[in-house]
């Protein structure tokens, strides 16, 4: 079973810049989609963006399409989400997670993704 495990996750200004990575251990994960959800306490978790797993496609939330990258290093087994102009807004707990099925690009759905990590705390100041 595959562990994700995410970091990078800290306190910034609005304007600012953070990079996320997820790190994968334990199973296959290059022949998988990796994406990334965000939740506010309270509230449903959101879809951000996802990357397949060749990297060649990718897309995002229209909230952050323009801000935020996914990029990965299979090589590394890790997925990274870089975070531009961040607003007050973009402040929860990310999360990354593996695509339920090998080669298979999921849509923004939770049910599609079979493997989640802890999350890490994101949180823009105003």
């Amino acid at each position: 079973q595959v562990q994700l495990v995410e970091s990078g996750g800290g306190l910034v200004q609005a304007g600012g810049s953070l990079r996320l990575s997820c790190v994968a251990s334990g199973a296959s994960f290059s022949t998988y989609a990796v994406g990334w959800f965000r939740q506010v306490p309270g509230k449903e978790r959101t879809f951000v963006g996802v990357i397949a797993w060749d990297a060649r496609r990718a897309f995002y939330a229209d909230s952050v399409k323009g801000r935020f990258t996914i990029s990965r290093d299979n090589a590394n087994n890790t997925v990274y989400l870089q975070m531009n102009s961040l607003k007050p807004e973009d402040t929860a707990v990310y999360y990354c997670a593996r695509g339920a099925r090998p080669f298979i690009l999921p849509l923004n759905r939770p049910g599609e993704f079979g493997s989640w990590g802890q999350g890490t705390q994101v949180t823009v100041s105003s």
